[in-house]
């Protein structure tokens, strides 16, 4: 009777899971994105803006991941604008970001590249109705338990940047 006990609650733990990944899936779709959970294996790298708007650089945190959908390995490409804790015109990488590094479980919710080899838009897009290339996205961590943290790529600060 024990050990049915335990199946049944590592059974359930594993359905709920599922779900809660289902669940960010569908909000993703509906969000006009595409969906992706996986490793992080290289990350976090501070690129250096290479544009420019209002006073205001936009830099990115580029991470490797390891999808779980298909295996393959995605560039991330991350505008630190939309970080939570983005310091204006810094040259390293926000905090929030920092913590990605490889073994880290990380969803992913943006616009797959033209070629397939990465993802980018992976952020908040201000309110606007999402279209397939400009989802409303997000960057997430996944706890070791399973369970699936805020949005690091959240923050509206700059949205006023593209009005």
């Amino acid at each position: 009777m024990k050990t049915f006990a335990l199946s049944f609650a590592a059974l359930l733990l594993l359905t709920q899971g599922a779900c809660a990944f289902a669940s960010e899936q569908s909000t993703c779709t509906t969000n006009k994105g595409t969906f992706l959970t996986g490793t992080v294996t290289t990350g976090p790298k501070f690129q250096s803006a290479s544009q420019t708007i209002d006073g205001i650089k936009l830099s990115h945190t580029i991470i490797y991941m390891r999808a779980d959908q298909d295996g393959r390995s995605y560039q991330v490409a991350m505008d630190n604008v939309y970080a939570v804790d983005y310091v204006q015109n810094a040259t390293s990488i926000p905090a929030s970001l920092a913590t990605l590094k490889a073994g880290t479980k990380v969803e992913v919710c943006g616009e797959k590249y033209s070629d397939g080899s990465g993802i980018h838009w992976v952020h908040s897009n201000c309110g606007a109705t999402p279209k397939t290339t400009a989802p409303n996205g997000w960057v997430k961590q996944i706890a070791s338990g399973g369970a699936v943290g805020a949005n690091l790529e959240r923050s509206e600060a700059y949205c006023y940047l593209w009005n």
